[in-house]
């Protein structure tokens, strides 16, 4: 059976290979992003029917986070809109171990509509798309909790997960956590990545404040350094957040895809290659 999917996010990490997924598929698919047609824009609930119209089945990723303060209000805005509309199934990606996120995914559980939450631990792609690519390409990345170890998960898998959870009603009701096989340590990871492009890349361990005050001395938005202090203090300093999931595996029939595969296709695609202009 043929839906309308909105992708809230359709531009982004995880939502553009959502979108990839659902169009090889033949299925129809709105493009939710500031630029789409029609737009979507989550300072402006006025844009939120519009975009919604004619939809069956939505993906919501909130950005930056869930946690961030405005999250719920918004989260709870957009999905009496969505009921109202007509919204048969919504799927929302969240954070595994946020707190603050948990209470966004009440919000949905409740909402009336079918539902699957699906929480990611870390993305390998921080690496090489946000907010770790500009260390990595420096060689020198400065980060605290050397001692945190990380299940990091492949957008990849997280895209694949999502896609099944919007086209199959078997995972109705479902909580999903997605994560990699295995779990690095942020100076594992980096060996990792210096292996696979032959690159000089070190990783320097920091205290929180001093990562934040180089955020900050970087022009960096105080609730961007607020979003980074919460996620390193409450997610990856408690380690019962870091737990191996199989769920992928349980979800596709298939292993999560391990960091040193990431790792070897990002080094062949010269993304941490420093000679390459990155826009």
């Amino acid at each position: 059976m043929k839906n309308n999917y909105l992708i809230i996010g359709g531009t982004g990490k995880t939502g553009r290979k959502v979108v990839s997924n659902l169009r090889e598929m033949k299925q129809t698919v709105t493009v939710g992003s500031r630029n789409g047609i029609p737009p979507f824009r989550w300072e402006d609930p006025s844009t939120w029917s519009k975009a919604l119209e004619g939809i069956d089945k939505m993906y919501i990723v909130y950005y930056p986070d869930l946690a961030v303060p405005g999250a719920y209000e918004a989260i709870r805005r957009l999905a009496d809109v969505a009921k109202t509309v007509g919204v048969k199934k919504v799927v929302l990606l969240s954070g595994k171990g946020e707190k603050e996120a948990e209470r966004c995914e009440k919000l949905i559980a409740n909402s009336g509509m079918e539902y699957t939450l699906v929480r990611a631990s870390w993305f390998n792609q921080n690496f090489s798309e946000s907010f770790f690519l500009d260390p990595v390409l420096s060689g020198d990345v400065a980060l605290p909790l050397p001692e945190a170890k990380i299940p990091f998960v492949d957008t990849d898998d997280i895209a694949d997960v999502v896609t099944a959870a919007l086209t199959d009603d078997k995972h109705n009701g479902r909580i999903y956590e997605i994560t990699g096989p295995r779990k690095l340590s942020f100076g594992e990871a980096v060996e990792e990545i210096a292996k696979a492009t032959g690159r000089p890349i070190t990783y320097r361990p920091v205290t929180l404040e001093a990562y934040s005050e180089g955020l900050k001395t970087a022009g960096v938005p105080g609730d961007y350094i607020w979003l980074f202090e919460y996620l390193f203090k409450e997610v990856l300093g408690n380690r019962n957040n870091q737990v191996i999931s199989t769920d992928v595996e349980q979800v596709l029939g298939r292993k999560a895809r391990d960091f040193s595969e990431f790792a070897k296709s990002t080094a062949e695609s010269g993304v941490w290659d420093p000679k390459v202009t990155h826009i």
